[in-house]
């Protein structure tokens, strides 16, 4: 069993909570959020730290106990810090170019594909082949870094395509032709 739950949480210089009876609501300097708490689920918060309280003998409340505190803590590093994501473009041709909330990407396609980034991620293409995304609300900025990684995921052959930076990808042996 996981004793994720267990883990205090310390509330941050410069982070305000605010803590009703089923939703907290988390103000820093990059941004806000709000989250829903489950019902079998409750918070605590005394001198800066927030405890999360669960009954034990169930099941449910125990697994979302541990969430539950990933979540708030996500929120909490998200508004006084932020998170980022890197991706880097491997290919002969691949190219990204940001411009406002549209990233532009040719991928070796056609067409170029064009991908409308949502309101709370902001994006950075510091050269032709690196896309930064940055973004307070952990959730969010992962699904927008694997739907761009999803337009040309890296295969396994030659490594072309969108990847993490810090993503190993296992390269194949190529076939090798029959009586050679």
């Amino acid at each position: 069993m996981s004793r994720v739950a267990k883990s205090p949480i310390e509330i941050v210089e410069g982070v305000t909570v605010n803590l009703t009876d089923s939703c907290i609501e988390v103000k820093g300097k990059v941004g806000e959020l709000k989250f829903d708490l489950p019902e079998t689920v409750s918070l605590e918060i005394d001198d800066n730290i927030i405890n999360v309280r669960y009954n034990e003998n169930d099941q449910q409340s125990v697994a979302l106990a541990g969430t539950t505190r990933a979540l708030v803590n996500n929120m909490i590093v998200g508004v006084s810090q932020g998170f980022e994501k890197k991706l880097e473009l491997k290919g002969v041709g691949y190219r990204a170019k940001a411009s406002g909330k549209l990233l532009e990407l040719t991928l070796g396609f056609s067409h170029p594909v064009k991908y409308q980034l949502p309101d709370e991620v902001q994006v950075e293409t510091p050269s032709q082949t690196e896309v930064v995304l940055k973004s307070h609300n952990k959730q969010i900025l992962g699904q927008a870094a694997a739907e761009i990684r999803a337009f040309r995921p890296p295969e396994p052959y030659k490594g072309k395509g969108v990847r993490y930076s810090d993503e190993n990808v296992r390269r194949k042996e190529a076939k090798k032709a029959a009586g050679a």
